[in-house]
């Protein structure tokens, strides 16, 4: 063969392979491939790894978010009784102030009317009271009885009651077992147990 024709070949490399040094029979070093290899976690272990120290913070945080809710709603809960009790508290004293006002506003106007009570009184008791006047004095008690509840008291031959009656004069007899009404004055008026004037009497008593 002619040197042209000639290609140089390649020197054979050997590798030695063998664990143990032949001269000095020690264990050699694993190579940094294999040492690592060796001593590298497996990928799928370490992300399994990493997202279970992910999900614990993740469900610290939902559960912090359902605590921070169920307070929520149990403050609102409260505001909300809170807000009715104080309605419903406002309900009952409106409702009772109008009452009492209803209840006042009625009894000045038969306070102001007493005196034409009166008047139609000692007209009936004059034998006054007849024609049209009667049927307009008949026409207010009624009013005064059906609307506002007025009740006229104080008949001779009632028992005295020191609650309901005020006694203009007294007087004693043999025959008398109680004290009671002998003479009318002015009769009283009450609405209900409201007693807006005492009756105005004469009284005959025991000796």
């Amino acid at each position: 063969m002619s040197g042209a024709s000639y290609e140089e070949q390649p020197e054979p490399v050997i590798r030695d392979k063998r664990r143990m040094d032949p001269e000095t029979y020690e264990r050699r070093d694993a190579a940094d491939g294999g040492a690592d290899q060796s001593t590298a976690p497996p990928s799928g272990a370490a992300g399994e790894g990493d997202a279970e120290g992910a999900a614990a913070p993740a469900e610290d945080a939902r559960a912090a978010e359902v605590l921070d809710l169920q307070d929520q709603l149990a403050r609102a809960k409260a505001d909300a009784y809170n807000a009715e009790q104080r309605h419903n508290a406002f309900v009952k004293r409106s409702r009772e102030q109008e009452a009492a006002a209803r209840e006042r506003g009625a009894a000045d106007v038969v306070e102001a009317v007493v005196p034409v009570l009166d008047d139609i009184a000692l007209a009936r008791q004059h034998g006054d009271l007849t024609g049209p006047f009667l049927a307009v004095a008949e026409k207010l008690e009624q009013v005064l009885s059906s609307r506002f509840g007025v009740e006229r008291f104080g008949e001779v031959g009632d028992e005295f009651d020191p609650a309901h009656h005020e006694a203009l004069m007294h007087a004693t007899s043999a025959e008398a077992t109680a004290t009671t009404i002998t003479m009318v004055a002015q009769p009283g008026y009450r609405r209900g147990t409201a007693v807006i004037r005492p009756a105005r009497v004469g009284v005959t008593g025991p000796e």
